[in-house]
């Protein structure tokens, strides 16, 4: 039986982060991971450049069912503190939109230095290496693997949600948590695209691949527990539906049955334009809608919502155009899902946080058992705040196992 301080299951952002932490602090620490190609969500992110943090990135930028959980460790691991490790290991960045910090040649980088910090430790490996059982000892706990018997005083799991299964990802952090009597968050994708029923889709079929920024929201905005969002960001039009930050962004917040509502010209009040111009714009409608929106959309939209393209807008009644313009500035519309988990960029949900130290990281149920990273309730905005909650849960676990 190979005994260690702490055994780390789980070789992604969070996971590299906490070894890294508590073998640079003297620990023996062995990392676990299933997969035989290393860190991958890490290396497909950021389209291959990894947006690896946001610097605005704070507690307001996150979900959960317990929203005050994150502050904790996003106070003590900052996005500036992580900046300052990519420039320790000269890893050339750029602030690309909203915060968004990327490097600027590739994800390698990142999943190298993440390396490197682990060898700075003298991090024990095991992978590819399946874990098929945890369980309760003496000592602490023992895992039984594939390589071999593992015991250990302290296990960290950052195993991740459910996101992207072709690249690995499974429910093992979910099922140690309910072995050991954790409440789960029921999980769900997030950060994902959504889709509509074909037949109410069906005008918007030849817009895929249209893109224009948009205002989008879902949910209750106002009182005192507000349950949506509004964001502006750019849409794109799939032939199943709706993608691009803004949709992305929207999803976390969407409840199935629910609208989302999506203002197509947040800087243009239309309604009021075309009515003003009715006594000088001779141009028919589909024409007048051009100056602003993709041809191709206008005229789909004119379609949809049962307006004659060739019809002049000098004719066509106030209260038309006002119509027109609630569904252009208010179209409504509720997706009947989403693409799932083999689109999300992250899962929502998790193990419950109220089950966790928010200090810690660590399991008051089970002393010596932590969860950090994508495994817990805690779900970042699109733009590196997922990844920043990564560093940051993984130093927490990492300073206190």
């Amino acid at each position: 039986m190979a005994k260690f301080d702490v055994a780390v299951i789980g070789a992604g952002a969070a996971g590299m982060m906490c070894a890294a932490t508590a073998a640079q602090r003297g620990l023996r620490v062995v990392l676990i991971d299933h997969a035989a190609k290393l860190a991958e969500k890490i290396r497909i992110s950021g389209g291959g450049r990894c947006n690896f943090t946001n610097i605005n990135a704070g507690p307001a930028n996150f979900l959960s069912e317990n929203p005050h959980f994150c502050k904790s460790a996003l106070s003590r691991y900052t996005p500036q503190d992580f900046v300052a490790l990519v420039k320790k290991h000269r890893i050339g960045h750029h602030e690309k939109h909203k915060g968004q910090l990327f490097c600027d040649d590739s994800a390698e980088q990142i999943i190298d230095m993440l390396k490197d910090e682990c060898a700075a430790g003298d991090v024990h490996w095991r992978m590819p290496c399946k874990v098929d059982s945890l369980e309760h000892s003496a000592e602490g706990f023992v895992l039984h693997t594939d390589s071999g018997t593992i015991e250990a005083p302290s296990v960290v799991i950052a195993t991740g949600g459910l996101s992207i299964p072709k690249i690995g990802a499974t429910d093992f952090g979910y099922r140690v948590a309910q072995q050991f009597g954790l409440r789960l968050v029921e999980p769900r994708p997030a950060l994902v695209p959504l889709t509509f029923d074909a037949q109410q889709w069906a005008p918007f079929v030849e817009m895929a691949g249209i893109a224009l920024e948009v205002d989008v929201e879902t949910g209750t905005l106002k009182g005192r527990n507000p349950t949506g969002a509004r964001f502006r960001e750019d849409l794109l039009f799939t032939h199943r539906g709706l993608s691009g930050p803004a949709i992305l962004q929207i999803s976390s917040y969407w409840q199935p049955g629910t609208p989302i509502i999506i203002n197509l010209l947040p800087e243009l009040d239309l309604a009021a334009t075309l009515i003003e111009g009715k006594g000088s714009i001779k141009k028919q409608l589909g024409n007048v809608l051009a100056q602003w929106l993709p041809a191709r959309l206008a005229e789909g939209l004119l379609h949809a919502h049962g307006f004659a393209l060739d019809a002049r807008l000098a004719d066509l009644p106030d209260a038309q155009l006002r119509k027109l313009g609630a569904a252009i500035n208010q179209w409504t519309l509720t997706p009947n899902g989403s693409e799932g988990y083999k689109k999300a960029e992250v899962t929502r949900g998790g193990i419950d946080t109220r089950e966790l130290s928010q200090q810690t990281m660590m399991a008051t149920k089970a002393p010596g058992l932590y969860f950090i990273g994508e495994t817990v309730d805690v779900t970042g905005w699109l733009g590196g705040y997922n990844f920043q909650w990564a560093w940051a849960s993984g130093v927490a676990a990492g300073l206190a196992v």
